[in-house]
């Protein structure tokens, strides 16, 4: 987020840690993004010490767990007007930056 300074300065942030996600904003997230599992994130600790590795999760079973433990939502999410860019690998990172500039 560093790199992409004052492009992003007057976005709404919403700490997810403080201010739970509701299931509409993840539904919209999942809406942008074409499917709850590429806003999941299996590096969350919480993956492997749930045994989540090991178990053919669904579509619906990503939308709750994201809803309920917010560490399984890949970090950080942009949505800008209709387009989401979600994580922040060099890929999403430039493709951001190209989409704000």
């Amino acid at each position: 987020m560093d790199e992409l300074g004052p492009l992003i300065a007057d976005f709404d942030k919403q700490d997810i840690k403080t201010e739970s996600m509701t299931l509409d904003q993840v539904d919209q997230m999942k809406n942008l993004s074409g499917s709850y599992e590429s806003l999941f994130s299996r590096k969350a600790m919480k993956f492997r010490s749930m045994g989540l590795g090991e178990k053919n999760l669904s579509e619906n079973d990503y939308r709750q767990l994201i809803h309920e433990e917010y560490t399984f939502l890949k970090r950080p999410v942009f949505i800008v007007n209709d387009q989401i860019f979600v994580g922040n690998s060099k890929k999403v990172v430039e493709s951001l930056a190209e989409h704000l500039s």
